[in-house]
């Protein structure tokens, strides 16, 4: 395994690493030693009675070799192993968000968010409790985007999920089939056994979009579960208007949805409010889970404690040459 040295705080060092040389420059060039004169001293001198020995440079060595590790501790080292690998037990997963125009409606007038903000708010509960599996996000509106690569940074995906608003894409359609293929592209290259593809909607494809009959396939043939998530109502509602009740038709293609679910071994879920995406996704945290292994590149140990010993030696050091070895030179 190949180790590196780093310093989690190394921004500190463009300080401490100056102050350190400006300390020894002014002990030995700067500050002057004080010379003391005595009257036998010529005498002890032509005798040499003196000594000679350099134990006070080696003291001031002492404590300057003292103020250097002492900097480096405060920078935090750290030993880093650069291809360590763990076993976890997860499942790859991508997240794919609608960002049509209508995911800005509200359904409800006592909860004030929009179905895209309970849909992020939800999708980050649930990326916060798969803390062992690498999620991914795909977004899509009259285009799809992969937004994110499966990964483990789960502090950097959530954040991704925050930012992906209407507007994040073109909002005048809605190319779900052409999601489900780019969601399925970013799962090509995956070991793990389980691969799975959230897919959260609130309309049926747009003109222009592929075939389903396409994106079954493909994610029949790379072994992809998928689960749909129809937010709203699946159901025709009627409002009264100015000319009587109206019948106004559901958006969601339940129908399209559950087929893909099916063909896929998924399940189809409808979420008509927070409660109930909530449920959704505490339904699907109960996937099966197998066992792979990842590379981590942020396995570190933490290197300061041997920084203090290092400190205490040389404390200890030169508090004992200067007692009871060189005092009385």
């Amino acid at each position: 395994m190949d180790y590196f040295i780093r310093f989690f705080n190394g921004s500190w060092l463009y300080w401490l690493v100056p102050l350190v040389i400006l300390a020894g420059i002014v002990r030995y060039t700067i500050k002057k030693q004080v010379t003391y004169r005595y009257s036998l001293g010529s005498f002890l001198s032509a005798r040499r009675a003196g000594t000679r020995h350099p134990y006070k440079k080696i003291l001031y060595g002492l404590r300057f070799l003292l103020l250097c590790v002492l900097a480096l501790t405060a920078a935090r080292p750290q030993l880093v192993d650069s291809r360590s690998q763990i076993t976890v037990e997860g499942v790859d997963i991508i997240i794919a968000l609608d960002l049509s125009g209508s995911m800005n409606s509200q359904d409800f007038e006592n909860d004030p968010r929009t179905r895209i903000e309970i849909a992020q708010q939800e999708a980050i509960r649930f990326i916060q409790k798969r803390t062992n599996d690498a999620i991914g996000l795909v977004i899509f509106g009259a285009d799809a985007i992969s937004r994110c690569p499966i990964t483990h940074d789960k502090k950097l995906l959530e954040a991704i999920v925050k930012q992906s608003s209407v507007g994040s894409i073109n909002h005048d359609g809605t190319v779900l089939s052409t999601a489900l293929i780019t969601a399925a592209s970013r799962l090509r290259n995956s070991k793990a056994k389980s691969k799975i593809i959230i897919l959260l909607t609130d309309g049926e494809p747009s003109e222009g979009d592929m075939n389903p009959e396409k994106a079954i396939e493909v994610a029949q043939k790379m072994g992809i579960k998928i689960y749909t998530i129809g937010i709203g109502s699946d159901q025709p509602q009627i409002i009264q208007s100015f000319f009587g009740p109206m019948r106004i038709p559901p958006t969601i293609n339940s129908d399209l949805l559950k087929k893909i679910a099916s063909h896929t071994k998924g399940q189809y879920f409808v979420a008509r409010n927070a409660t109930e995406m909530q449920a959704v996704y505490d339904t699907i945290d109960q996937l099966e889970k197998t066992e792979i292994t990842t590379p981590l590149f942020s396995n570190q140990h933490e290197v300061g404690i041997w920084g203090i010993l290092a400190a205490f030696v040389l404390v200890c050091s030169e508090i004992i040459l200067s007692t009871f070895i060189w005092f009385s030179l």
